[in-house]
């Protein structure tokens, strides 16, 4: 077992469904998708932590295996703590090379709160 493969955790992708409602609108819905998982790391760094403090969401890098690719604005939880996570890159932008020893794909997110209507 890797370093980085010990740091990974079970996470879930969120979909995202709009319903209609009976009054000529519609509802947004989220249901549970597959399973993954991911190693979660906050950024720590000087330029984060400023940011944070004038209002910007906590950073993070997420990294997976390369079978399971995330997209822009791709929405998933860290089954531990049930925390919500925005995917902020495309991980087809930060994958391994294919002749890598190591198969993983990076993306950026930043921890979200599920819209309610």
């Amino acid at each position: 077992m890797s370093l980085l493969t010990s740091m990974m955790e079970e996470c879930r992708i969120l979909n995202h469904i709009r319903v209609d409602d009976d009054y000529g609108s519609s509802v947004d819905t989220w249901t549970d998708g597959s399973k993954f998982m991911a190693a979660i790391i906050k950024n720590s760094s000087t330029e984060a932590t400023i940011a944070e403090r004038q209002g910007v969401n906590e950073i993070y890098t997420v990294v997976t295996p390369k079978t399971f690719l995330m997209d822009y604005h791709d929405v998933f939880k860290r089954l531990s703590d049930n925390a919500v996570f925005r995917v902020t890159s495309k991980a087809k932008d930060s994958e391994a090379p294919a002749a890598s020893t190591v198969a993983i794909a990076k993306v950026t997110a930043e921890k979200w709160v599920l819209p309610s209507d």
